[in-house]
């Protein structure tokens, strides 16, 4: 049985073709395109290694809250239900943010 690549696989060769062989030929506006194309196939190779279990942390975090999605969110910090827990929003919070962050450019992260 042949084993198929995987979506971030298939993305990752996109990107090494556009960065290593495309790139080095093309000058101005080509080349701005090429590596805005080459940095979108990197961010969705993360999404597709790194997005799931983002996403099932963050759900875990909102339970955590008794919260059970993004908009239950909104609307309990909309009508007060969050008035008083900052630092428990924060604590349960931060780590998805920081993992979008990775996700979508993790040069932007920084040390704390």
């Amino acid at each position: 049985m042949t084993a198929y690549p995987t979506a971030a696989q298939l993305a990752e060769a996109v990107e090494g073709f556009l960065r290593e062989e495309l790139m080095p030929t093309l000058e101005g506006r080509m080349h701005f395109q090429t590596l805005v194309a080459a940095n979108v196939m990197a961010i969705l190779v993360r999404e597709l290694t790194d997005g799931p279990q983002a996403a099932a942390e963050h759900s875990q975090a909102l339970f955590s809250l008794g919260i059970a999605d993004d908009e239950a969110l909104v609307a309990a910090i909309r009508d007060g239900g969050m008035d008083g827990r900052f630092t428990d929003l924060l604590a349960a919070l931060r780590p998805g943010v920081e993992a979008n962050l990775k996700i979508a450019n993790p040069k932007h992260l920084v040390d704390r």
